[in-house]
């Protein structure tokens, strides 16, 4: 089994910010079970209920992530989204499924090539959209120390508030520098620009920036410090 803890700090997030990622293009190797835990803590945010909405003030997001390889080129991963209340507690949010396919490694192709899909639930008092798919196309290189993802994603809501906007683009980017073997530098960048037929005005898309450390200590764990950068968020 292999074991990745993922470790954030954000000044403010958006109440769907269970799992914040930029994906790379390689799939979890066939018989490999891989488990990441995303951790995300809201130091300032709505403290009281928005839209029906729960707080976010102080709150705490917990994410299990189980990745089961299948073969070398598909593999599907499985979502538990939890939250810990400052006044109410430990809750479950929802769960999302994830299949993705990919270009096997052994084709040495020039680039990372993968897609994925996701779909799930998310309870109404802690998401306006209670059921959404999620299509991302992944793009990554490694170039000598230097790491480039690009994942021009695409979003849909089934049932909720954002139903009417149809499909939303939200692009995600990642750059990093390995420093050492087993310590990478870089920043992310994840972006919502609003629906295809039409993007939101540039003061109502979200825009944000976060630097990261990847640590591998070995021994299949693997660590990633994120820090979401407020200054350059467009709200």
């Amino acid at each position: 089994m292999t074991l990745s803890t993922m470790l954030g700090l954000a000044p403010a997030s958006a109440q769907d910010n269970y799992e914040i990622q930029v994906y790379g293009g390689e799939t979890v190797p066939p018989g490999t079970t891989m488990v990441e835990l995303h951790s995300n803590f809201t130091a300032k945010g709505s403290k009281t209920k928005v839209g029906g909405l729960e707080p976010t003030h102080h709150a705490e997001h917990e994410t299990i992530e189980i990745t089961q390889g299948i073969t070398d080129w598909f593999e599907t991963g499985f979502y538990i989204f939890t939250t810990i209340q400052p006044e109410g507690g430990w809750e479950w949010v929802g769960d999302h499924i994830r299949p993705r396919v990919a270009i096997p490694a052994s084709w040495h192709w020039p680039v990372g090539l993968s897609l994925s899909q996701e779909f799930g639930y998310q309870r109404r008092k802690f998401s306006a959209d209670t059921w959404t798919w999620e299509i991302r196309p992944i793009i990554d290189k490694k170039i000598g120390r230097w790491y480039l993802s690009f994942n021009p994603t695409l979003d849909r809501s089934f049932h909720g508030e954002s139903v009417h906007r149809g499909v939303e683009f939200s692009p995600n980017a990642k750059v990093s520098l390995d420093f050492t073997r087993h310590i990478a530098g870089g920043l992310e960048y994840c972006g919502a620009y609003g629906p295809l037929t039409g993007f939101d005005p540039l003061a109502d898309q979200g825009q944000q920036f976060f630097p990261t450390i990847d640590l591998d200590l070995g021994a299949a764990v693997g660590v990633q410090l994120r820090c979401r950068d407020r200054s350059h968020a467009v709200d």
